[in-house]
């Protein structure tokens, strides 16, 4: 659903011209925009047209939420942004249950109260700063588990759980 909610910004600033950085783009930028989209297929067209129809039949206050992320992006540096982009993959990299075991987490996370949310994030950078070994260690094991298969990555996972009921 949030791929898709991302799709559905990338949609309206495409094709509906969101008030933003996108009026002030010179026509250059403009054109290459129309460009690319003259050089979809007719089924991408469609596609993103009915992205859009998605998007107009939206509550406002998600498309307004959306139109906010989508200006946030376009203010992030080029190296965040492809940060970003390189998060995406490794999420869409992710099975299905991985995804939404994410989600649940980020949701739960994102529903707490700002002080409980403000306490969490302080703890953490606390104990990455005073276990900084704890930190590249999880640096580390994150890069490993971008590398596994899914297979792999299911094979520990009954590991860990082995390991949790001993």
């Amino acid at each position: 659903m949030r791929h898709n909610l991302a799709i559905i910004g990338a949609v309206v600033a495409l094709l509906a011209g969101t008030p933003s950085r996108a009026q002030a783009q010179s026509t250059e930028q403009a054109q290459t925009a129309a460009e690319r989209f003259e050089k979809l297929s007719p089924e991408q067209k469609e596609a993103l047209r009915a992205k859009l129809r998605e998007f107009k039949a939206l509550p406002k206050e998600e498309q307004e939420r959306i139109r906010g992320n989508l200006e946030r992006l376009r203010k992030m540096p080029p190296e965040e942004r492809e940060r970003l982009r390189a998060n995406l993959r490794d999420f869409q990299k992710l099975s299905p249950e991985e995804r939404q075991l994410l989600r649940e987490r980020f949701r739960d996370f994102r529903d707490m109260d700002p002080e409980r949310k403000a306490e969490v994030r302080k703890r953490m950078r606390e104990y990455l700063r005073a276990h900084p070994e704890r930190r590249e260690q999880m640096m580390e094991n994150m890069r490993r588990w971008r590398q596994m298969s899914p297979e792999q990555r299911q094979d520990l996972r009954e590991r860990l759980r082995e390991r949790r009921r001993q």
